[in-house]
């Protein structure tokens, strides 16, 4: 199976021909529109197996999959957390994420990944879970007398059997990571990496991430898509 995530930068109807050569089973798309409540009917019919959710109906989360991939959303009650997908993909617990400020004047971005595991950690806890998406994080800005940073973030994945595939392949710790996801204001000379694919232990085994050129893609979002290949 071959799962995407890519933060689009919006207007994600007028990019769908960029995905063609990726050739994925499943999209993880941050900053995308609702397909239920589009006018583009191109966007309708191509999103016809997809879960969605998200305040603004021109900027949310969505999972899109093939024809023949199951999606089943999990009743999982994120509260005012923003903004996660928890669904069954095939056989496979997935958590689509793309975290936000939310409105939150202490747990802002990763701060809500970690208030969501506090709530929900145990539905990862399969030998088949993948968490994915825009973190928008990086231990680099860890500080020191806060309980949730990126690292407790990942060392709570880990606990839970998830571990990070670029890490694992690249042989980086975090914080240190020498291939950027992100690129602020789409200046080469900004690079971060803040989009991330944590991986059960099972489904690290055969997997493979890959980042996309910066040169192919920054002049459609100040993201690069990442590409996880995994036998399933």
């Amino acid at each position: 199976m071959r799962i995407v995530s890519w933060n689009c930068n919006g207007a994600f109807r007028k990019k769908l021909h960029l995905l063609e050569e990726l050739n994925a089973d499943v999209f993880v798309i941050q900053e995308c529109e609702d397909p239920t409540r589009t006018q583009d009917v191109l966007y309708q019919q191509w999103s016809a197996n997809h879960v969605w959710a998200g305040d603004n109906k021109n900027r949310g989360l969505g999972v899109f999959a093939r024809p023949g991939v199951r999606l089943e959303p999990l009743a999982l009650d994120p509260g005012r957390l923003q903004l996660f997908l928890p669904l069954r993909v095939d056989e496979i617990t997935l958590l689509a994420v793309w975290t936000k400020e939310a409105g939150s004047p202490t747990f802002k971005y990763i701060g809500q990944l970690y208030k969501w595991l506090q709530l929900h950690k145990n539905h990862l806890a399969t030998q088949k879970a993948i968490v994915i998406g825009d973190l928008n994080s990086n231990a680099c800005w860890d500080v020191w007398d806060r309980w949730w940073n990126h690292s407790d973030v990942v060392k709570e994945l880990e606990r839970l059997g998830l571990h990070s595939l670029y890490h694992a392949e690249a042989g980086e710790a975090q914080g240190v990571e020498s291939q950027p996801t992100f690129f602020l204001h789409r200046k080469l000379e900004k690079p971060y990496h803040i989009d991330y694919a944590f991986l059960s232990e099972m489904l690290m085994l055969g997997a493979h991430l890959t980042i996309c050129a910066a040169e192919l893609w920054l002049e459609h979002s100040d993201h690069l898509p990442l590409i996880v290949d995994i036998e399933s």
